[in-house]
């Protein structure tokens, strides 16, 4: 019994005297425990069970490929792009195209809206969508007809520019509905403030 408690006792001693363990960050990525790579499947399978047979005169579906969805904002978040497999989407926030409760389409806000304008032309797309938001201040009523005069502004620039009797628009207003950030503070508010351009991508 004395020779086990001054075993355990040198033991203690060892790990004090030894201190708390450092640890390192590794400079390669990681990944969340228990999601590492392995040479061998998780669970063994049987091939011969029954319920892992497709019954007599059954197919596997077509196979398809799921829609993927790509996000990037600039560092400020005025410009927002989304890429799927079939559309592309700009948002634009109101303050970078227009003055405070204005349709009318700044200087900088034209070249802006002219580098949409060439990816459109890249993308050969031929139908277009132009979508004025507004956040939920002030009336509903003031926010659709802002909203509008704002994606009619928005659409005179791009018909200007791409000048193509081959493209149809579709120029609305939605004023305060589809937010895509938080009403609630003044940050989320001015995301809601947008304008979107929207197009479906070309073959590639």
């Amino acid at each position: 019994m004395t020779h086990t408690r001054l075993l355990l006792i040198g033991t203690l001693a060892t790990l004090l005297a030894a201190g708390p363990a450092v640890a390192y960050a590794d400079d390669g990525p990681s990944v969340p425990p228990g999601t590492e790579a392995s040479a061998s499947a998780p669970v063994e399978l049987d091939p011969n069970d029954p319920d892992l047979k497709l019954p007599d005169g059954a197919t596997l579906a077509e196979p398809k490929v799921l829609d993927i969805k790509s996000v990037v904002e600039d560092q400020s978040g005025d410009e927002r792009r989304e890429d799927t497999n079939t559309n592309v989407t700009f948002a634009l926030q109101a303050e970078v195209l227009f003055g405070k409760d204005s349709a009318k389409i700044s200087a900088q806000a034209r070249s802006r809206i002219s580098v949409i304008a060439n990816e459109i032309k890249t993308q050969n797309a031929t139908r277009i969508r132009v979508f004025g938001f507004t956040d939920n201040l002030g009336s509903s009523a003031h926010g659709v007809v802002l909203s509008r005069k704002r994606a009619n502004a928005v659409h005179g620039i791009l018909e200007q520019e791409l000048s193509d009797a081959n493209i149809t628009y579709e120029v609305r207003g939605y004023g305060e509905d589809y937010p895509i950030a938080d009403n609630s503070t003044e940050e989320g508010r001015k995301k809601n403030r947008r304008v979107e351009i929207s197009f479906p991508r070309g073959a590639s």
